[in-house]
């Protein structure tokens, strides 16, 4: 759901986020009821919370069934938004993904939400139980970008910063996100992507990778086996999306020098990133964690 200092990355690449696209319940309710006089603001609103779960390209029309407002109204807000760069248009003309400022407004909300010294205290508390460095990442196109981190105070250590980027077919949090996508978002993504090696390790070949996400996907946990920098080994895993069904959009990761922590010990690992997982997706769900065990504690794993 993190991110490593590689530069800025090509922001309006259309990389998309979000779930399925569903019915929404209709900004513009029916006669007589109240909600009718919901401000332009609003249904502006409404319209992006559309696009927010919209995971691949969409149409007018499509926009116009999620949200229930008049084809002329979504049009409009359509174009205003395609005009301030919210919003970008695919090459048919036809289809819509979200733009440059949209993307990074929701970079802005994830570093700096009410949330993060929450998280920043799971994260302090993982790195006290395992040792090692850790991370809270999201994806952003095709980069991944660290949300927060953790350093371990062993004097042996990869310095990296909130708001780095790192290439997501390249590190163990981009191709956690990457396996939970279904293969035709994934595809488009990677399509357009070029697999730059970073090591001798990187994944460079589409197929290849392919196979990688199929075995993360089932797993249920990914790693970078040096395949971002040299003697670097990274293991993430998914904090638990917000409802049933939906997608997540941050990952729990540590990073370890192979010196100190080769690959075969990753497993080690999971038990602890996956309470702290748990732990993180309850404070995004605002849920007490009460009851399912913490990033220090005995929970399950």
């Amino acid at each position: 759901m993190g991110m490593a200092a590689v530069g800025q990355g090509q922001m309006g690449r259309n990389g998309t986020l979000g779930v399925v696209l569903r019915r929404a319940e209709p900004l513009v309710p029916a006669e007589g009821d109240s909600r009718r006089d919901a401000t332009p603001g609003l249904r502006l609103f409404g319209l992006l919370e559309a696009v927010a779960d919209s995971y691949r390209p969409f149409t007018l029309q499509s926009m116009v069934e999620a949200t229930g407002q008049p084809k002329p109204t979504v049009h409009r807000m359509l174009q205003q938004l395609e005009g301030a760069g919210i919003l970008q248009r695919q090459g048919d003309g036809r289809h819509y993904t979200t733009g440059v400022r949209l993307r990074r407004l929701a970079e802005q909300l994830l570093l700096n939400d009410s949330y993060h010294g929450a998280r920043h205290a799971v994260l302090r508390s993982l790195v006290d139980e395992i040792g090692e460095s850790c991370n809270i990442t999201a994806l952003s196109g095709d980069e991944v970008v660290y949300l927060d981190r953790v350093e371990t105070p062993e004097p042996l250590r990869f310095h990296l910063r909130p708001g780095s980027r790192v290439p997501c077919h390249a590190t163990a949090s981009g191709k956690m996100l990457l396996a939970q996508m279904e293969v035709a978002q994934r595809r488009q993504l990677l399509d357009h992507v070029p697999l730059w090696r970073c090591t001798d390790n990187t994944i460079t070949d589409l197929g290849d990778l392919e196979e990688e996400l199929l075995r993360v996907r089932h797993e249920g946990f990914a790693m970078d086996n040096e395949e971002f920098l040299p003697g670097l080994i990274c293991v993430a895993v998914l904090v638990p999306g917000l409802g049933r069904g939906r997608r997540s959009t941050l990952c729990i990761a540590a990073q370890a020098p192979v010196v100190r922590f080769p690959p075969e010990r990753a497993p080690e690992l999971l038990p602890a990133l996956r309470r702290a997982a748990i732990a993180v997706g309850d404070i995004e769900a605002d849920v007490p964690a009460s009851g399912r065990g913490s990033a220090s504690g005995k929970g399950a794993p």
